[in-house]
């Protein structure tokens, strides 16, 4: 539990997963081709992923709310699935428009099937499984994100729960990674997705879980009608078993710090880092990954591969609990993952000017 200006919440950082390797108690983790899945769930290194080898099978990586990529845990599959359909079909809608037919994408689909029938493939072993069942969509399809009709088959097989991802090489924060064949139906409401977001994140509004789902106002509301919600003060919204437990939580006394990534669950369930903010902190904010301490938003950080070492600021005095809370992620970082990015297409050179930003303002404080 974590507490900000607004009240109780539930914090999905690190230490949660650690404590507890059942991760339907703190929720999705959002993919993004970043390095939060690893700080979340600390496996980078082989030593690590030895002991984190249970967990090879009870969380997936698979097309879900709002037809974003998240790692789910094995109860939640199912349900998983059943968020991301309404947004499965976007890129056959493309397809067609450039004259793709819903009987070819069939026929390609089975041309999958059978390649993933001889075990995992990565993409290029795949594509020539497949033959000219996949073709090249020319130019029109460049400008539009669609190369071949093969990405077509495959986001529809995933969202189906026909077929998955897996990485590589255990490492969930690459993007490189094989496709294997699967079964798994996809199953659940958005109301039980609404009871699952609330039981994550704690105090919400409705129009958080709008955003988190991708609805429109009617269906937010009309989801989250069953679950007889009640006021937590502020707009925000509980389910009626952890109301005792919310009037009862009282703060930590001494600080909590955590380095968290950028989408870190305390924040990317709302879409909002500000909310953590105290006002005082507000004009204090830059980009970057996040410090927290007892749900507050702290601190910044950045990861520079080149000298092995965190540059962060602080908007809170700094003590010897927030330093040694950088150098522990700092020592892991460097040991087990190599780099911290904040999203696909995040590297050391385009980091350099928050990196540089953050020094800065460090050294001016």
């Amino acid at each position: 539990m974590a507490v900000t200006s607004t009240g109780a919440r539930w914090e999905s950082g690190r230490s949660d997963c650690v404590r507890d390797p059942c991760p339907h108690r703190v929720g999705t983790v959002d993919r993004r081709g970043c390095a939060l899945p690893d700080v979340v769930l600390p496996c980078g290194s082989p030593a690590r992923r030895g002991r984190c080898g249970s967990w090879k099978h009870r969380i997936h990586e698979l097309p879900s709310a709002r037809g974003c990529t998240y790692l789910i845990p094995a109860l939640d599959f199912p349900l998983a699935l059943a968020a991301g359909q309404p947004f499965s079909d976007d890129e056959l809608k493309v397809a067609r428009r450039l004259g793709v037919t819903d009987k070819e994408i069939d026929r390609l689909r089975g041309a999958v099937r059978k390649a993933l029938a001889g075990g995992p493939l990565d993409p290029e072993a795949l594509k020539k499984k497949v033959g000219d069942a996949a073709r090249n969509l020319g130019p029109e399809g460049v400008k539009k994100g669609l190369t071949t009709t093969l990405p077509v088959a495959l986001g529809l097989m995933q969202a189906e729960g026909q077929i998955r991802r897996i990485p590589m090489d255990g490492r969930i924060d690459r993007q490189r990674y094989k496709y294997t064949a699967w079964k798994c139906s996809p199953e659940g409401s958005f109301t039980d997705l609404a009871r699952h977001y609330f039981s994550w994140i704690g105090a919400a509004t409705v129009g958080d879980f709008q955003t988190f789902a991708g609805l429109g106002v009617k269906a937010a509301k009309a989801a989250v009608e069953p679950l007889d919600l009640v006021e937590a003060g502020a707009g925000l919204f509980l389910l009626p078993e952890d109301r005792e437990e919310f009037l009862k939580f009282q703060a930590p006394k001494r600080p909590q710090y955590k380095l968290v990534s950028s989408l870190d669950g305390i924040a990317s369930l709302r879409g909002d880092w500000k909310s953590l903010l105290d006002a005082v902190d507000a004009e204090k904010d830059v980009p970057g990954h996040a410090i927290l301490d007892r749900g507050r938003l702290v601190g910044r950080w950045e990861f520079d591969p080149e000298t092995g070492t965190i540059a962060w600021i602080s908007f809170v005095p700094r003590d010897r609990g927030i330093e040694r809370a950088v150098k522990e992620m700092e020592m892991y970082i460097r040991e087990d993952l190599g780099d911290v990015r904040s999203f696909s297409l995040d590297s050391p050179g385009s980091r350099a000017p928050r990196i540089e930003k953050l020094r800065a303002l460090a050294a001016a404080r």
